[in-house]
């Protein structure tokens, strides 16, 4: 009594457990890499950076941000009463 021949799915699984750990360890080892290390750390800057310029911008064209936010309140409150009048149990 052998093992049974390896199935499609068990093969498929079994390579993409293999490639997963190697995704893994490779993750491991470039974050060790300096080179890595610096990027990552001048990607944060850049994020922050945008984050202050988009707050400024945002603080500069409050009316404008505010009616905005006033027009998508309306309309999901529009398409909230549409679905609920369409899909009420009450209404054939």
């Amino acid at each position: 009594m052998g093992r049974k021949p390896e199935g499609a799915a068990e093969k498929l699984f079994k390579n993409l457990g293999k490639k997963l750990d190697q995704l893994v360890a490779d993750v491991k080892k470039g974050t060790e890499d300096p080179r890595f290390q610096e990027r990552y750390e001048e990607l944060k800057r850049t994020g922050e950076k945008l984050k202050e310029e988009f707050d400024t911008f945002k603080d500069d064209n409050r009316e404008t941000f505010n009616q905005v936010e006033e027009s998508f309140e309306k309309a999901g409150k529009e398409i909230r009463d549409a679905f609920n009048k369409t899909f009420s149990k009450g209404d054939k």
